[in-house]
């Protein structure tokens, strides 16, 4: 599925500022009060943090010992070639998922 088929608007910035960056890979939050674990999601720039969201990529849950994060990198380069850019929190958890030995 191209992204402009299901992200109209993408194609037409793309088309009138020349490739301007409208998506970012960033955390939604779910989970209770006091309880958050997190979705890793391709989002818009401008739609709210709970917002729509073009795919989900992975899943971060801080507040289990030891930590779960799973993260699809296949999907994720995929959406990096595509121009999204991750946040500087996403950032941090890519790099971390990359220097795990394999299990």
């Amino acid at each position: 599925m191209r992204i402009d088929s299901c992200y109209p608007c993408y194609s037409l910035a793309q088309s009138l500022f020349g490739g301007t960056n409208l998506l970012r890979i960033r955390l939604a939050r779910h989970g209770a009060k006091k309880d958050p674990h997190y979705r890793v999601v391709v989002a818009e720039r401008r739609s709210p943090r709970n917002g729509d969201f073009v795919e989900v990529v992975g899943n971060y849950n801080p507040a289990l010992n030891p930590v779960r994060l799973s993260l699809d990198l296949e999907r994720i380069d995929h959406w990096i070639g595509q121009g999204a850019q991750p946040t500087q929190t996403v950032r941090s958890l890519i790099n971390k998922v990359r220097l795990q030995p394999p299990a």
